[in-house]
């Protein structure tokens, strides 16, 4: 039997009091999917021993599947929701995982149902203190709580300098707001659970200067700049890169420090 997620068709409805969001990916789903980096299956292995049961989780915000399908080797059954429809379309199937369409402040999953949430680089898209009241509702007795982010990966010192110059002086005036707190690995947020220390994580992957290039294209400033600006910023950069990288197709091992805030109800 081949192997497939199950959507659950009347999601939608049961969010008729969904709030409004600010969909920065609808656009860019099959991208999104196809150049996001993938978690370290240490990552899900340290949450499957801190929740309290290996039963259910709700991964908030879970975009193209990229957590929920980690969540899912280690987990009964994973609830995956993002606000975008198209989003949610685009998702990787996983035979343990439900995608629905939901907003993370409104699940619509039942009081007390699951062990774990996560929410995984989709926090601070989210109307926080909403999210936190709905992580409470449906979170069981010692139920864990995890969010994380990533920051700037890291390839090579000269690559390194020339990419973060395009995050911050090329694309860096379109960054919306929200993501502030992801630079600053969401260390200056509230976190109104009982918390304690996560590992640190590392996520790792093998890109050639293409995979760069698509990766770059799905950030939402490099979006906004095209928007406004009517051409693409990564065909300069990538030109400035290949001097330095060689082959386009050759891969190169880039690193992605993970930032984690995670605690018990």
């Amino acid at each position: 039997m081949p192997r497939r997620s199950t959507r659950d068709p009347t999601a939608r409805a049961r969010t008729a009091e969904a709030v409004s969001f600010a969909d920065h990916f609808s656009g860019f789903s099959a991208a999104y999917a196809a150049f996001r980096p993938r978690y370290p299956d240490e990552l899900f292995q340290f949450l499957a021993r801190e929740a309290p049961a290996r039963n259910e989780v709700w991964d908030a915000g879970t975009g193209t599947g990229q957590a929920a399908i980690g969540l899912a080797r280690h987990f009964a059954r994973v609830i995956a929701t993002d606000a975008s429809a198209q989003q949610i379309e685009h998702a990787t199937p996983d035979p343990h995982v439900s995608y629905r369409v939901a907003p993370a402040e409104a699940s619509g999953l039942e009081p007390a149902s699951v062990d774990l949430v996560t929410a995984a680089q989709a926090l601070h898209w989210f109307d926080r203190p909403r999210f936190w009241a709905e992580a409470r509702r449906v979170l069981r007795p010692r139920g864990v709580v995890a969010v994380w982010t990533y920051t700037m990966f890291e390839i090579a010192t000269a690559i390194d300098e020339i990419v973060r110059h395009f995050y911050s002086a090329v694309v860096g005036p379109y960054w919306p707001p929200e993501r502030r707190i992801t630079e600053q690995r969401y260390q200056t947020i509230e976190f109104p659970f009982s918390e304690f220390t996560a590992p640190d994580f590392v996520i790792e992957q093998h890109m050639t200067l293409d995979d760069v290039a698509g990766y770059i294209r799905t950030w939402s400033a490099t979006r906004g700049f095209v928007e406004r600006q009517r051409h693409d910023p990564v065909d300069p950069l990538i030109a400035e890169l290949t001097p330095l990288w060689g082959s386009p197709q050759e891969p190169r091992l880039a690193r992605w420090p993970v930032a984690m805030r995670v605690g018990r109800i």
